[in-house]
């Protein structure tokens, strides 16, 4: 997965911008390679077997590779999602950008917590989430679970507990 950490520094405020992305190495080009090549290695062989009267091949082999295309589609629409986490002095600010609708929610910074959860059982991952007032946004969903313990930890540094907000002074990285 991919962290990136962009600071900046308005005229009025200082803030710090976190933009997290899933790691999607497969392009468009090389999914579009991938299915074409599997599809005219199982298309062969289904049609080897057809002409020798082993015809029902035929419509598991076009089974086989609609399922495929349907499955990298999918993971190629999952690599689209993007959280950008906005820290500002008064706010913490969550945008989600991909599979579904843009969709954005505000914390006032001062009362906003950040939470590593424990996994609901072994093998499944923490969640991290942001709350305050009763509600929570659950960020990092796709990262591993080191680097949503590095997010964890840089989140608390940023945000800090609930009423204590630190100052949020331009820092070299």
């Amino acid at each position: 997965m991919v962290v990136s950490t962009f600071e900046t520094q308005p005229a009025a405020e200082s803030s710090h911008r976190i933009e997290l992305a899933p790691n999607c190495s497969l392009t468009p080009e090389s999914a579009r390679v991938f299915v074409g090549g599997l599809a005219v290695i199982t298309f062969g062989i289904a049609t080897f077997f057809a002409l020798q009267g082993l015809w029902p091949i035929l419509p598991f082999a076009g089974l086989e590779i609609g399922l495929l295309w349907w499955s990298v589609r999918a993971s190629m629409r999952a690599g689209k999602r993007r959280e950008l986490i906005l820290i500002t002095d008064d706010a913490v600010v969550i945008e989600r950008q991909g599979v579904t609708l843009p969709s954005s929610t505000v914390f006032a910074r001062h009362w906003a917590t950040v939470k590593l959860r424990d996994p609901p059982a072994a093998q499944h991952p923490s969640r991290l989430v942001i709350e305050s007032h009763g509600r929570a946004c659950e960020v990092g969903r796709f990262l591993t679970e080191e680097e949503r313990l590095g997010l964890a930890r840089k989140l608390r540094e940023l945000v800090g507990k609930s009423s204590e907000s630190p100052a949020l002074g331009v820092r070299s990285q």
